[in-house]
């Protein structure tokens, strides 16, 4: 089948938080879901599930399970068993469940900045020490992980490592060898690994994403593999996740401890999820492509048209992390906001020090990111 990218669906007359913010005037390329309708084969159906008009307590299904199962096989050559997939409400969820579920009050988790702002309120939800571990930063813009920067970071106390792969906002699918190291000072410090894999699915031609749990067996059993469908197939609205976790001690805390904090998969999320595992495998393949292309035009966009902005080609994810530091703006998301009238995430939501970046969703028909670019460049210019 082909599948129409380019068409422009009003958001507005939805309960879209993204497309409602802001005022009318405003384009809004923050907020990380797309503009894309998700695959026919997820809305039919939830249509026929609709048609039986009873919406009750459900019990979560093996063939949701067998499709996640199937999946991770065909797409990331990582085979697990169906007793290891675990139905959450959703991956925020699922790292809150998991700092419950195996620390106490006074220990410390670590993640790598910057980060995913949820990852910031975690430490707090749970009476932990937060430690950050600031990515390195090459001479071409570009975000790596140094080991010795990484062991440097651990303290006796810490005992979750939050790994996210694909990186966000930076875009990075960590290579193996990246991999490796962090799992290696992990190994060696007793640290489990929960590692939230929501954009596993959107990587580009030049790379691939590998789960961390799949590089052995040892890195398996300390790890907390975090997933959905919610940013492939633009149904975040629809709260449906699930959780890979073959070590049977670490999954019985982590399903005990979901039970008791954040409840089960939400009905229809869970058929749309299954759905598109099952049969969304085409529409994605041409959703990559489509994306593939708005990423090279934002990057060489951004290279010959942004004076002042810089960003790297990302590996992954809709989202393009633009340094502004050189434009001499203080706050270049509310410069865009008010002289641009184009949304996006300031760059502070995903640690302090990086308030002179933006994160820019370009998951949208290509005539929109256009628009919001040529809103950019104007503002930029005329200032």
């Amino acid at each position: 089948m082909n599948y129409d990218f380019d068409q422009i669906i009003n958001r507005r007359e939805s309960e879209s938080i993204k497309w409602n913010l802001y005022e009318t005037d405003v384009l809004p390329l923050w907020v990380a879901d797309t503009d894309f309708l998700s695959p026919p084969s997820i809305i039919s159906s939830l249509q026929d599930r609709i048609d039986h008009g009873i919406f009750g307590y459900a019990k979560p299904q093996d063939s949701t399970k067998r499709a996640i199962q199937l999946w991770l096989d065909k797409r990331h050559n990582w085979k697990v068993n169906l007793v290891d997939v675990v139905l959450i409400p959703g991956v925020v969820q699922g790292f809150n469940v998991a700092a419950k579920a195996y620390t106490n009050p006074g220990d410390s988790i670590l993640f790598h900045t910057p980060a995913y702002h949820p990852f910031f309120n975690v430490a707090q939800n749970s009476n932990l020490i937060q430690i950050t571990s600031p990515l390195s930063r090459d001479p071409s813009g570009s975000y790596k992980v140094i080991e010795d920067d990484f062991q440097s970071s651990v303290t006796p106390e810490t005992r979750i490592f939050m790994l996210c792969n694909p990186q966000n906002p930076t875009g990075r699918a960590f290579s193996k060898s990246e991999l490796l190291s962090m799992a290696k000072v992990c190994l060696k410090h007793k640290i489990l690994i929960c590692s939230d894999e929501i954009h596993s699915d959107l990587v580009f031609t030049e790379t691939n994403h590998i789960p961390i749990a799949s590089l052995s067996e040892d890195i398996s059993n300390i790890t907390i593999t975090l997933l959905s469908a919610s940013k492939t197939f633009n149904i975040a609205g629809l709260k449906s996740s699930a959780a890979v976790i073959t070590n049977p001690i670490l999954r019985e805390r982590f399903v005990q401890t979901t039970n008791r904090f954040a409840g089960s998969v939400n009905l229809l999320g869970e058929i749309a999820m299954r759905t598109a595992f099952e049969n969304g495998e085409d529409w994605l393949n041409m959703l990559l492509s489509y994306l593939e292309i708005n990423r090279n035009l934002l990057f060489d966009f951004v290279q010959s048209e942004l004076p002042g902005v810089h960003m790297s080609k990302p590996e992954s994810t809709y989202l393009g992390w633009l340094d502004c530091g050189d434009t001499g703006l203080r706050n270049p998301s509310g410069f865009f906001l008010e002289q641009a009238h184009v949304a996006l995430n300031n760059g502070s939501w995903f640690g302090d020090e990086y308030n002179n970046f933006v994160r820019l969703n370009f998951g949208c028909p290509q005539e929109r990111l256009l628009t919001g670019l040529e809103r950019m460049r104007t503002a930029l210019l005329q200032r």
